[in-house]
């Protein structure tokens, strides 16, 4: 099991992402939200998969749920950058990643 870090960085601290994400991971706030209650899945078995403490899943949970303004403004951003990846012929979910690199 991992040890848990006890931080989320947000985007603006951050030096490998523009979102909040666990400290020392590349792993974001938002992927743990959108696997934890947008898949419905258990905390615990999204911690394996990501080799996480549980402890490290429900604080991005919580990150998530305190910080409802900035994870919309998150959403937003993702948004934006798929949509002009798309207009610039991006079909696929790794094309569009491609782009942001």
């Amino acid at each position: 099991m991992a040890q848990a870090t006890g931080r989320i960085v947000s985007g603006e601290e951050s030096a490998i992402h523009d979102e909040p994400h666990i400290e020392g991971r590349r792993i974001t706030v938002l992927q743990v939200v959108e696997r934890v209650e947008g898949a419905d899945r258990d905390p615990r078995e999204v911690a394996d998969e990501y080799d996480l403490a549980v402890a490290d899943v429900y604080r991005a949970l919580t990150y998530y749920h305190d910080h409802p303004d900035e994870m919309d403004a998150v959403r937003d951003r993702r948004r934006d950058r798929e949509a002009s990846a798309r207009e610039g012929g991006a079909e696929t979910l790794d094309e569009i990643r491609a782009d942001r690199e």
